[in-house]
């Protein structure tokens, strides 16, 4: 018999200048060990974000995405950490965030339909920033906490509901229309 699988988590800590969007944390993500059943999730990334000095600044801590992984479950967030005037003044590490990048990879490994998804790191990313676009439209807290620069960097993030998978046809995937009036 074997043990239960594990929960942890994993945060994308953003920010927002003058330039664009930066992955603080520079190439990857910030993932915990597993949680300790007197501990959960949102205080395990807020623990995350304290360790690497970044909570001061979090204006919104949002889980995006959920996945299996090495036999435990991740659960993701996105951290966004305000804005900046140049990101890399403060954060030396971080990496410049492009909305072409998934054109650039490619499509995620395509599975058949009744096989659970398996995203890389880039999807996983790429899920969060759309997933914090459609917030701005459907989430008035969310709208609230991202200063005029997210909101202008996010519209090039179209949130994509489907297709992401569809390598047959090769079909983009269907995409919300633009609110950007709600902004």
């Amino acid at each position: 018999m074997s043990d239960r699988a594990g929960v942890r988590v994993e945060v994308w800590p953003v920010t927002a200048d003058a330039v664009g969007l930066w992955l603080i944390s520079g190439a990857d993500a910030w993932r915990s060990g597993p949680i300790t059943q007197d501990s959960d999730p949102h205080t395990t990334v807020e623990t995350l974000l304290a360790d690497h000095s970044a909570s001061a600044g979090v204006t919104l801590l949002h889980s995006t995405s959920w996945r299996a992984e090495d036999g435990d479950v991740i659960l993701t967030y996105v951290a966004v950490v305000g804005c900046s005037d140049l990101a890399r003044e403060q954060w030396p590490d971080a990496a410049p965030i492009n909305p072409a990048l998934p054109d650039a990879v490619g499509k995620p490994i395509p599975v058949e339909a009744t096989e659970a998804p398996i995203p890389r790191y880039i999807d996983v990313l790429m899920h969060g920033l759309r997933h914090l676009r459609f917030l701005l439209h459907t989430d008035s807290a969310a709208r609230s906490a991202l200063c005029d620069r997210w909101k202008a960097h996010l519209q090039a993030f179209v949130p994509a509901l489907a297709g992401m998978y569809d390598h047959e046809r090769g079909q983009a995937p269907i995409t919300l229309p633009d609110t950007s009036l709600l902004s």
